[in-house]
């Protein structure tokens, strides 16, 4: 007969466990295994141990003679755990048990002052192979045969994506309660208040509460109670910056987890000097910082936070690790560390630290390493920003105006277009701070091609002849030049190729004679845009090709891209759909290279269209790509110009005609949920055109349904029409009348045409 000892009341768990399925799994399977004598689940304060170590153990109960649980935290817990330890009391401890059951100890809180006692328990509990002891710790237990569980944080939302075709950042409620966060979110707010749904008007603001709380089970729990208080879309507000202001956990739990502040204090408890000290100068990072952009190196205290889980690897790029302080401790550290009056000084040298590394990455943007260095920018753009915040806090105007400027490539790819226009803005505008007229001049320019990757080309000109206005009396020729090609762009795309031809001339005769190579590449690209507008393909085609040269010397890769997109579109005008096809998978695996995001929707529905031209059959694939463009650009907040919105509307239109509702939208909802790489992946797996007879049909004649497509290829399979019918489980008429079909949009005349057609899509 299986027995419990007395639960202390802060063992007792009265909810179910969320989340949790895998390692409650992984542990059972784990103390079944009669080879296991010691499983200690790991994790940081507030995840979860001893919640999931009895229910488990609970689960088990009954397939040991004994169960056991001791709390190695209470503080009677010395003299139980030497009672333990000594070998004449173990067969006390297992009396009554049949002699070939085994005994299930659980020791919970193996931390701080009850480790050494947990330690010499476990020790002397190893002479008799019947005792299996599972352990609850935050750090291993460092025993010989100990197997480790860690448990980490619940999963939190990823970014929140809008609806089909729309720009809202409205999250999706039914895709949210997916999230284990999200779910034991819910559950608890609803025991705190029974009214309480997941909407889609508070989804967002619970999404960022458990981002927030980094997916933290305690910290959710506790915020959940708040709601009787606050409603969701206040307390995002409330804990962005100090999540320790949350508390009010049950009166029977232990101290530490009343409140956050509390299991702070708990988990910091212990940590010497040098560890404390490191802890503070790391509050003030955003999380997701690489160990080398915090000069964290040769830190050896560096270790001791992590094993403590006060430092936890949150993701990796490029084989580096990021970190970030585990909340809520980075939030008790930068309050200790303003106390203590050091926040101020631990910000300037968090702002100078980034300010130096944006500085330093400009001589690599635009050549060999850009892909690198904007992937590394990218990682840390929060701390990149919070950088910026510190040096306009303390006054220091043009540093924070050079930090911007640097921005200008990384926020262009990152597709923070409208975040930049805004530090450009309140920098060079009315108002701001005093400013050298040639730094107004370059922020002016800076927020015109803002502006115009925002697709509001009037407003880029605009900004763009202001910026020269500044610059005529500062005599920059260089910058002068640039911003000529700069206004050029804007004119072209704003519908003035006269304008922009008279602009682009001069400023890509200028920027050769100087020896930009960058600069006069870009306006050479904008030129040939030009000439194609005026129908000169064979100047345009020869400017283009210069350009491309410059650029692949140079090893730009997202400028190279730009002209390659130009390039595709002059192979179309010339009824080359292969060197098209081959222009845009080229400049697809240069923004996927450097995870460009402002460019990629645009260059997505451009390779969508191809799609529809060159594979008819690939219908859903050209669904699932606009549908990601959509939505990757609704992310940028970027307007498209009525044109091309036109062109991608009929698009859409043509292929919801063409596809069964039941094809279509799974298709569209498959797209929505891509990320940036994910669409980049999709649209380089498309096949590539293959060169059709001079006689065969025209694109319209081949376009088939999916339904069409299957029977073809098994047409080309040599069966007959009751065999189809019979494999696709339809009517034989049925098959009769798709074979018509396919007959008649191939052009073929019998089958063994449309067996040879099927073999040409290969």
């Amino acid at each position: 007969m299986s027995t419990m000892g007395t639960l202390p009341a802060a063992l007792g768990p009265v909810t179910e466990l969320v989340g949790r399925e895998l390692e409650a799994a992984m542990l059972r399977e784990r103390l079944r295994d009669p080879l296991v004598r010691l499983v200690t689940v790991t994790g940081r304060a507030g995840v979860g141990k001893s919640r999931l170590a009895l229910e488990v153990v609970r689960e088990l109960g009954g397939e040991f003679g004994r169960v056991e649980v001791r709390d190695a935290g209470a503080p009677d817990t010395p003299s139980a755990l030497a009672d333990l330890a000594a070998p004449p009391a173990l067969p006390a401890h297992v009396e009554g048990r049949q002699e070939s059951g085994r005994v299930l100890l659980l020791l919970d809180g193996c931390d701080h002052e009850a480790r050494p006692g947990a330690a010499g328990a476990l020790e002397a509990l190893a002479g008799d192979p019947r005792v299996v002891v599972l352990a609850t710790a935050v750090e291993p237990l460092g025993v010989y045969g100990e197997l480790l569980l860690p448990l980490n944080p619940l999963p939190v939302p990823g970014p929140v994506r809008g609806p089909a075709g729309g720009g809202s950042a409205a999250a999706d409620p039914h895709e949210l309660q997916e999230v284990a966060s999200v779910a034991l979110f819910v559950r608890r707010a609803r025991a705190a208040d029974p009214a309480f749904a997941l909407t889609a008007e508070n989804a967002g603001a619970v999404a960022e509460i458990c981002t927030l709380l980094d997916g933290l089970p305690l910290a959710l729990e506790l915020a959940a109670c708040r709601l009787r208080l606050l409603p969701p879309h206040l307390l995002p507000v409330r804990l962005r910056d100090r999540t320790t202001v949350l508390s009010g956990g049950p009166a029977n739990a232990p101290e530490r987890h009343r409140s956050l502040a509390a299991l702070a204090e708990w988990s910091c408890r212990g940590l010497d000097a040098p560890a404390r000290a490191l802890l503070g100068r790391l509050s003030v990072y955003e999380p997701g910082f690489g160990l080398s952009a915090a000069g964290l190196s040769a830190e050896s205290a560096v270790d001791t936070l992590m094993d403590r889980g006060l430092l936890v690897v949150v993701g990796e790029e490029r084989g580096e690790l990021r970190l970030a302080v585990s909340e809520p401790v980075r939030s008790a550290a930068r309050d200790a560390l303003a106390e203590a009056g050091g926040e101020g000084a631990a910000r300037d040298a968090h702002a100078e630290r980034y300010r130096t590394l944006v500085g330093s990455a400009q001589a690599g943007l635009r050549g060999t390493g850009q892909d690198h260095l904007l992937r590394e920018l990218a990682a840390e753009g929060a701390n990149v920003t919070a950088a910026l915040r510190r040096l306009r806090e303390r006054g220091d105007a043009e540093a924070a105006a050079a930090m911007v400027l640097g921005c200008r490539l990384p926020w262009l790819v990152q597709g923070r277009l409208r975040e930049g226009l805004e530090w450009c803005d309140e920098l060079a505008g009315e108002g701001g701070p005093a400013l050298p007229d040639a730094v107004r001049a370059r922020l002016a320019d800076l927020s015109g091609v803002f502006a115009l990757a925002l697709g509001d080309p009037q407003e880029a000109v605009r900004r763009h002849r202001q910026a020269l206005a500044l610059g005529k009396g500062v005599g920059d020729r260089r910058q002068n030049a640039l911003v000529s090609a700069h206004l050029g762009a804007a004119l072209l795309e704003a519908g003035d190729p006269p304008g922009a031809r008279a602009v682009l001339v001069t400023a890509h005769s200028a920027l050769e004679a100087m020896g930009v190579t960058g600069g006069a590449a870009d306006a050479a690209s904008s030129l040939a845009g030009v000439l194609r507008a005026e129908g000169d393909r064979r100047r345009a085609q020869e400017l283009l090709d210069r350009a491309v040269e410059a650029l692949r010397r140079s090893r730009d890769g997202r400028g190279l891209a730009g002209a390659l997109r130009r390039e595709a579109a002059l192979a179309l005008d010339g009824d080359e759909p292969a060197r098209a096809d081959r222009a845009l998978r080229e400049a697809l695996r240069l923004y996927g290279s450097v995870g460009e995001r402002t460019e990629l929707p645009a260059l997505l529905e451009e390779f969508s269209l191809l799609l529809m031209r060159t594979a008819p059959a690939q219908r859903p694939r050209t669904v699932r790509l606009l549908a990601a463009a959509d939505t990757l650009r609704a992310a940028t907040g970027a307007a498209v110009q009525d044109e091309w919105r036109s062109a991608a509307e009929r698009a859409r239109t043509d292929l919801g005609a063409r596809l069964d509702w039941t094809d279509f939208a799974p298709a569209w909802a498959e797209g929505v949920r891509m990320t940036a790489s994910e669409a980049v992946a999709e649209a380089l797996s498309a096949p590539a055109p293959t060169r059709r007879p001079s006689a065969g049909p025209a694109p319209e004649e081949q376009s088939l349904t999916p339904r069409q497509v299957q029977v073809a290829l098994l047409v080309s399979e040599g069966m007959t029409n009751r065999q189809i019918a019979a494999r696709l489980d339809i009517s034989e008429w049925t098959v009769v009348n798709h074979v018509r079909q396919v007959m008649r949009r191939l052009g073929c005349s019998s089958r063994v045409q449309v067996a040879g057609a099927v073999g040409r899509w290969a």
